[in-house]
């Protein structure tokens, strides 16, 4: 190995630890303890500041300071394709699921979605995307439904008044 090969590899491996340290602040509203952060990461509390520190160069938006811990302000943006290969894998099941089962407006949502995701995905990542063994079984029988209004009833926390219909287009009691 070069020296230059070794240099863009410990690069490569810092570039993940912070996008890494990134996603853990992401995941905590309230500030998180330096050490604690240095801990999950498996580094030192004098390797977190210089992290910190560099994140805040590049506009992270990262408030706090030793012994009062640290919270990364809502609304930074961290581009959303850094996916492991378990994330990519999650996502890639959960759409071929509702590409299969959900109703029509839903599964071509899901369709739609899937091609943004390959699209911009790195071109190794997309050939094991499109490889994911992993497969949902079907829900019992397909919806053939619209189920648009309750979604929307679900999002707006709204209840909705259902009555049943036999196949046969007949009205339960009730």
């Amino acid at each position: 190995m070069t020296l230059s090969e070794s240099g863009s590899i410990l690069l490569h491996m810092r570039t993940e630890r912070l996008l890494q340290l990134l996603q853990i602040l992401r995941q905590h509203r309230l500030p998180v303890s330096g050490q604690r952060l240095a801990d999950e990461l498996n580094i030192s509390i004098r390797t977190l500041y210089r992290d910190i520190a560099t994140l805040q160069a590049q506009g992270a938006q990262i408030d706090g300071e030793p012994g009062m811990g640290y919270v990364l302000n809502p609304g930074f943006f961290l581009p959303p394709l850094m996916l492991t290969e378990d994330e990519i894998s999650a996502i890639m099941l959960g759409v071929r699921w509702v590409s299969a089962f959900g109703d029509v407006p839903m599964a071509s949502a899901a369709d739609s979605a899937l091609a943004k995701v390959t699209a911009v995905l790195p071109a190794d990542l997309v050939q094991g995307a499109n490889e994911v063994p992993l497969r949902v079984g079907p829900p019992g029988e397909l919806a053939t439904e619209d189920l648009t209004l309750f979604r929307k009833a679900i999002r707006r926390e709204r209840k909705l008044a259902i009555r049943y219909r036999a196949a046969d287009g007949k009205r339960a009691a009730g």
